[in-house]
């Protein structure tokens, strides 16, 4: 036994250390991969935006060669002489082509000498000026090059705008002598407005560059236009090994940023574009993304970690908690017990409630009929008993946590000092009560008429217990439980009510029975031993547990821990008359298949004002709907035969009927508590006509407040 614990503890410390290390080692390996798939779209990324630069830079050098052509055409076999006698139409042409395309600042047609004939934008052209220093002018001098690029300059004529580079070719002579030279000057400008409509992701890098390094255009756009790359940057490199294209990490020789860049070379130019992003952008990205893998997998580890911790100082306490197995039996047999009572609860409420229907319906309508004062003592009487049999319906249902409750946020903080003005009225003069809450809000959520009632319980039971008088203490204060304040190892925030007494107290052997449904110790009569047993259940339905500590002669404490809310508290309903509806009140369906509770239902109803059609099931008030759907209430019972009970039929309605108040009634359900989260409203059997048309107004304003909000919504 010994080696198999040491063995148990052993294994569960490897699997301590494990749950860090191969979390780690996971994360390690899919940031490396995460980090990979990155990279592979950026690339992707970058090479969609080298597509775009590519083709937009084909297009303009491409249409630029097209102006050549047209010029050539326009000037061939005219002389110096010639162009100089038609500057004027030249000029007017060249203006043209260059107002044409935004890409271009201008136009020059130059001599053998350098000097301008004709150019687009000053008329006449100024001859003094010498262009023959000008690189896209010597590269024609001593041979043919066909087309070239020129880096970038600044205008010598005027104020011409800004920087430029230029595209020339020879000017077109018969015998192939070099006659002087065509320019055609390009605005960076335009190419880096472009660039900047693209940069759409921070951190966006886009030039077009030389071969010899030269950059023409290129966003950001820097101070110094006349840069040049170094002859050992990567670009120069890739170049010098003669690729066309490429994709490198490098820093840039400019401002020193390390980017991801690719290059591609223009189709029939020594000119290339470039793209890329900052690669701390691609980190940047990268941390995004592990984050959120941190955000899941942290806590995860953390849990796993704290479990296996948890498991271990268990395990190491097995052996010493023996004595626990008894009481764990226990408590299995207390929730069997409970689970059996709740089967026959469920089972018997329904029914039982139908007949306290047609008892108090039938007390109500024979008080009507037999007004004699002879007879009211004996409808006194079944009417007492009818309430009776109600409660302990409830308790009964409340304890096996079938009963159905609406969960509201309320604030202890206000709640209970208001209930302590109740429970004065209703305790005996003897007895002082103190109540001790938080100054800031603590607020739970539960059915606020199941926790009054629970309160009143607790303090009816201590009043008992004080027949000469004490003192009863209520006091509510937030605490965080870690499992092992309870049997049932609740953890989390809660709030702790603790109502304790100077009475009696409970005798030891008592103690673990005082929540059983039944169980009382006081004597025949006085007590049916349900109080209790609703409190627990209340506080087992709405997430929480009751504990209970006694002394003999040092009184009784009992907690209720309720799950804390941080959500804002409903200010609390001002008591205001319910509107009694018109004698005519309009026509009510009533689906009902107990013919006695319908008889009942329908008398209510008549006395409310109401014509009543009837319908013994969900098909068939469907089925009277289609017929005539001029109805102004559908009350109808949950629990119903033909495989359709009062929710689907609720449900039903709301898609073919919008609008059409739906109120709902039960003995017992368990659809009950799924129609109150539908906001449906449900009516508890037994119910008197007062209950009835409250109900049936709450249903209508709620019919009316959806309708509202679909109406808005359109």
């Amino acid at each position: 036994m010994l080696t198999a614990r040491h063995a148990a503890i052993r294994l569960l410390k490897l699997m301590m250390v494990a749950s860090l290390v191969l979390p780690a080692v996971l994360f390690g390996f899919a940031a490396w991969v995460n980090y990979r798939n990155i990279e592979h779209v950026t690339d992707e990324r970058i090479n969609r935006s080298l597509d775009i630069l590519h083709e937009h830079a084909l297009k303009v050098l491409q249409t630029v060669e097209r102006s050549f052509a047209e010029i050539d055409e326009v000037i061939r076999d005219m002389s110096d002489d010639d162009i100089r006698a038609n500057e004027a139409p030249l000029h007017a042409r060249l203006k043209r082509i260059v107002g044409a395309m935004p890409q271009l600042q201008g136009i020059a047609i130059l001599d053998h000498s350098g000097h301008p004939l004709v150019t687009s934008s000053i008329s006449p052209a100024p001859a003094t000026v010498d262009f023959s220093d000008r690189d896209y002018f010597t590269a024609h001098v001593a041979a043919n090059v066909g087309t070239y690029v020129s880096e970038i300059h600044s205008p010598r004529m005027g104020s011409l705008g800004p920087y430029f580079f230029a595209m020339s070719q020879r000017r077109p002579s018969a015998n192939g002598s070099f006659t002087g030279v065509v320019t055609v000057a390009l605005l960076p400008s335009y190419f880096e407005s472009f660039y900047a409509r693209m940069a759409v992701n921070e951190g966006s890098y886009f030039a077009i560059v030389k071969a010899d390094g030269n950059f023409l255009a290129r966003f950001p756009v820097p101070e110094d236009r006349r840069i040049k790359l170094d002859a050992r940057s990567e670009f120069q490199s890739g170049i010098a090994r003669g690729l066309e294209r490429s994709m490198f990490r490098t820093k840039g020789q400019v401002d020193q940023i390390e980017r991801r860049l690719g290059y591609r070379k223009i189709a029939g130019f020594p000119v290339y574009v470039l793209a890329g992003t900052e690669t701390s952008m691609i980190a940047r990205e990268w941390m995004a993304n592990m984050s959120g893998h941190l955000l899941f997998g942290l806590p995860l580890t953390a849990f796993l970690f704290a479990g296996l911790a948890l498991a271990l100082r268990r395990t190491r306490r097995l052996y010493d908690e023996a004595d626990r197995r008894e009481a764990a039996e226990g408590a299995l047999r207390q929730a069997q017990r409970l689970e059996a009572l709740g089967q026959l609860t469920g089972g018997v409420a329904h029914d039982f409630n139908n007949l306290l229907m047609v008892i108090s319906g039938s007390v109500a309508r024979l008080r009507s009929e037999l007004p004699d004062p002879k007879h009211a003592r004996m409808f006194d009487m079944i009417a007492t008993a009818t309430h009776r049999g109600e409660t302990l319906t409830r308790q009964l249902l409340s304890y096996s946590r079938k009963q159905t409750l609406t969960p509201q946020v309320i604030d202890l903080s206000e709640r209970l000092p208001v209930l302590r003005e109740l429970l004065t009225r209703s305790l005996q003069a003897g007895i002082e009560i103190n109540v001790d809450v938080p100054a800031g809000a603590c607020a739970v959520r539960v059915d606020p008429g199941e926790f009054e009632l629970a309160i009143l319980n607790l303090a009816v039971n201590a009043k008992d217990a004080m027949p000469d008088g004490g003192t009863l203490s209520i006091r509510a204060k937030p605490v965080v439980l870690k499992g092992e304040a309870t049997e049932e190892g609740l953890t989390g925030e809660f709030v702790a009510i603790r109502i304790a007494d100077t009475g009696e107290g409970i005798a030891a052997e008592n103690l673990t029975r005082v929540f059983e449904p039944f169980f009382t110790t006081k004597d025949i009569g006085k007590g049916t031993g349900l109080g209790l047993s609703q409190v627990y259940g209340f506080a087992k339905q709405s997430g929480g547990t009751a504990i209970v500590s006694s002394a003999e002669g040092r009184g009784t404490a009992i907690t209720l821990f309720l799950p804390r809310t941080h959500d804002v508290a409903l200010a609390a309903p001002r008591a205001t008359a319910v509107p009694t509806p018109a004698a005519a009140a309009g026509t009510a369906l009533l689906v009902e298949d107990n013919a006695d509770v319908a008889e009942v239902a329908a008398g209510y109803l008549r006395q409310l004002g109401y014509h009543v059609r009837s319908a013994t099931d969900a098909r068939a008030a469907i089925a009277a709907l289609r017929l005539d759907a001029n109805v102004d209430l559908v009350f109808s019972d949950i629990l119903m035969p033909g495989g359709m009970n009062g929710l689907d039929l609720a449900r039903e309605i709301d898609e073919r009927f919008p609008g059409l108040p739906v109120l709902l009634a039960t003995g017992y359900s368990a659809s009950a508590q799924d129609a109150v989260r539908h906001g449906v409203v449900v009516l508890q059997k037994p119910y008197d006509l007062e209950g009835l048309r409250r109900h049936i107004r709450e249903a209508i304003d709620g019919a009316k407040a959806r309708q509202h909000q679909a109406v808005t919504a359109k």
